[in-house]
Parts: structure tokens; sequence; C-alpha cells
């Protein structure tokens, strides 16, 4: 869609009182503003900014010594598949930021463009897609770093790296799905966007980012597969490093529950979508 069309397109309407399901061949129709407001969102996230998009690495390199150093205090092992600890850590670490992010962004993406939400029309739900496509960026800057990292530990890819890219994805499904719902719940609650880090905290423990979820007791597993981004996370770290498999029952588990999350945020950020220039 050239840029001329996209603005014919941004006429003023009244709000939406639709409750079904995202359109998506609407959504298609506008995909050319998701591009405009991720290059927007990341010229302003690393403006003035000494190191700018460094951070995409130096953040999982950080929290990889912080637990590198607690594990090593405590004289647990958080692995027990023989490979280094950094590799197992970051493979982990990495998705989990491009979630995080995603999340972070998504949550406040209605709330800070409310100038364009209340007066122009357009499918909000590309405000937190465009999230996503901001922190795919940081992503492939940090996953270039994990290959390097690789690379210095002699560390082949198995066969299994031929399904990175539904790992990766899996996780993008994820972070959709969990910011369509913060997304509408902060246009309405701004409490939502305080309660967002503690959240990412807790859930950065309860994945396995710095550990291995074999080293969950087999009596918790399937609670724990309940977190929808255990599978994903699990599933990459396989992929890229050849690691045991995930079980099929719990990574069933938690993509079920991935795809539940999903359709309930579709349909709620559909509802409250006619709300949100009233509420913001």
């Amino acid at each position: 869609m050239a840029s001329g069309e996209v603005q014919d397109d941004l006429q003023y309407h009244g709000a939406r009182h639709r409750w079904d399901l995202i359109d998506i061949q609407e959504v298609w129709r506008f995909r050319e503003l998701i591009w405009m407001f991720a290059l927007r969102d990341l010229k302003v996230r690393y403006r003035q900014t000494y190191v700018g998009i460094a951070w995409a690495v130096i953040q999982p390199l950080a929290m990889l010594l912080v637990f590198s150093f607690f594990f090593q205090i405590s004289g647990g092992s958080p692995s027990d598949s023989g490979l280094p600890y950094a590799i197992v850590a970051l493979c982990g670490l990495i998705p989990w930021q491009l979630f995080a992010s995603t999340v972070t962004s998504g949550t406040q993406s209605i709330v800070m463009n409310k100038q364009l939400v209340t007066k122009v029309y357009f499918p909000k739900i590309i405000l937190p897609i465009s999230s996503v496509a901001i922190s795919l960026v940081d992503f492939s800057i940090a996953f270039c770093m994990l290959l390097i990292v690789m690379a210095w530990y002699q560390v082949v890819p198995t066969a299994a790296i031929f399904l990175l890219p539904f790992m990766i994805v899996s996780v993008v499904v994820c972070s959709l799905a969990v910011s369509l719902w913060l997304s509408a719940l902060n246009a309405i609650y701004r409490d939502v966007q305080y309660l967002v880090p503690f959240m990412l905290q807790v859930g950065l423990l309860a994945s396995p980012t710095v550990y291995e979820a074999s080293m969950v007791s087999p009596q918790w597993r399937w609670l724990y597969s309940l977190n929808p981004m255990v599978g994903p996370l699990e599933g990459f770290r396989w992929a890229l490093l050849g690691t045991s498999p995930p079980a099929m029952a719990p990574m069933a588990i938690s993509l079920g529950c991935m795809f539940a999350i999903l359709i309930g945020g579709m349909i709620y950020f559909r509802r409250m979508e006619r709300f949100f220039s009233d509420r913001i």
C-alpha cells in the first residue's frame, strides 16, 4: 500500500461497535502503518542514548552475569545438558527479552497514541502489533550475539534448528496474545501499567529462562506447563542447541494456553476497542 493510500484511509470516524474477532483483511490493508509506527518508536527509544541499539546486547549479558554469580554461590546446577551455562541461559534470556519488550511497549501502545486513537480511524490492533516489530529488531541483534557466543564455545546446532523459526513465531504469538489483553486493560484501568513490571519479574523466574525445564520437579510439571512461555522457550533452546526434546504433553499444554490467551485477547480487545476514545 502506498503512503498516499494510507493517508486516504486515515479518515475520521466514530468508534466501531463490532464485537467480533479482529478483521485480518482490514489489518492487512493498513499494514504499512505497522512499519511506520515501529520505525517512529524505534527512533524515539534510542534517541539521545550513548550506546543506542547496543542495549539489545547489554541487557541479556548483564542478566547472564547476575544469574551466573547467583548459581555459583548457591552451588546449584540450573542445567543438566552439559552445555556451557552462558549458552543455556542466553537461549532463554534472549527470547524472553523479546517477550518482555513486546509486552512492556504493547501495554502502553494505546495510551501513548491517544491523539491518534481518539481522532483518526485505523485498526487499533496495529498499535500492539507494531510493538512486536520493534522488539524483533532488538531480538535480531541479540540473536547474532548468541551465535557469536556459540561459535566461541564451538557449539554447533543440530538438525532441529529447522524448527527454530516456528519457536520464534511461538514467542511472537505469545507476546502479542498477552499484549492484546494488557493494552486493552491499560486503556481502561491505568493501574495495569504498574503491574506489568512485577508480572514480568515473576514470569522470568517462573519460565525456563536461566534454567532448563527439566530441573522442575515432575509432580509440578503439569502446573508449570500452564505458563504459555514454557513451551516456546524450551522449544527455542532445543531447536538451537539440540538439548533434550520438550515432553509432548507439557508442550501441548503450554501452546494450548498460548492460543487460548490469543483468542481471548482478540475478542476482549475487539470488545473494548469501542471504549478507547472515551477512556483514554
